[in-house]
């Protein structure tokens, strides 16, 4: 059977920044306090310029910073390399697991608008640059509050992980959509917005919600207006220069996105 491509099938969903997580707080001190184990000072803004990779790759580029690299070779004496970010990996997933539970809120409206989406007919899938152990802490906590997605793919599933299309493959398969035209990818980092682009999807990236504003909600909400316009024109400029189709503030903005696309397939156009 040959599928429309004049309507969506499907919206991909990231987890972290996206559905919850305001902000994508959980990781941040953990990757923060895993380098201070090692004797290496990182900060919170360098902490988060990798976000979305799989968490073995984002520990890699961290390494690869230069301030990180020379405090590395300065004190351990040799460059960081791949065997150095198997042992961080390793002391890095219950660290991350053991906090994630507490940055588990969901994004307000979130799961009120994947509600209305399947309402509409369309199936949701979703990808994550978290692995299985975290994402085992995750999955009953959004389960409890109403969010079971149609399928889950974790970095770690495939050979590789975003911006690969990898992941979004495994869940066209997974969930039984095409082509690829019909699925829109939801995200709140550039590499996220590169794997739906990688995938031939449309992207809808997420200014505030999530790494590019990167402040927990009642952060967010204590700035003043002009201080959060200019947050949200800095982070709708990043995701924009990733590619994005779209850039709209939180999930909860999603929907007039959702009919923008539909009517522009309706007309033939393509992502």
């Amino acid at each position: 059977m040959t599928p429309s491509t004049s309507r969506l099938s499907a919206v991909v969903f990231d987890w972290a920044g996206t559905i919850l997580d305001f902000g994508s707080c959980a990781p941040m001190g953990a990757f923060v306090r895993l380098f201070e184990k090692f004797g290496i000072a990182l900060t919170i803004d360098e902490a988060r310029g990798p976000m979305g990779m799989a968490k073995w790759d984002h520990i890699h580029a961290l390494g690869q910073l230069p301030g990180v690299a020379a405090q590395w070779k300065a004190r351990h004496g040799k460059p960081f390399t791949d065997a150095d970010v198997d042992h961080l990996y390793e002391i890095f997933t219950p660290m991350n697991a053991a906090v994630v539970a507490d940055f588990a809120d969901f994004i307000p409206g979130a799961v009120q608008m994947v509600d209305t989406l399947r309402a509409r007919g369309l199936k949701i899938g979703s990808t994550t640059g978290y692995n299985r152990p975290i994402m085992d802490v995750v999955t009953p906590i959004a389960a409890a509050g109403g969010y079971v997605p149609d399928n889950l793919v974790c970095a770690g599933d495939l050979a590789a992980g975003r911006p690969s299309p990898l992941m979004m493959y495994r869940t066209f398969a997974d969930i039984g959509v095409w082509p690829p035209a019909s699925v829109v990818k939801v995200d709140d980092t550039g590499v996220g917005i590169e794997e739906g682009l990688h995938a031939g999807t449309w992207t809808v990236g997420l200014a505030v919600s999530g790494n590019a504003v990167g402040l927990p909600l009642a952060e967010w909400q204590a700035l003043d207006a002009a201080r959060q316009d200019t947050l949200r024109a800095t982070a709708t400029a990043k995701l924009s220069a990733s590619g994005a189709h779209y850039v709209v503030d939180s999930v909860a903005d999603l929907l007039p996105v959702i009919d923008a696309i539909e009517a522009r397939l309706a007309k033939g156009e393509r992502p």
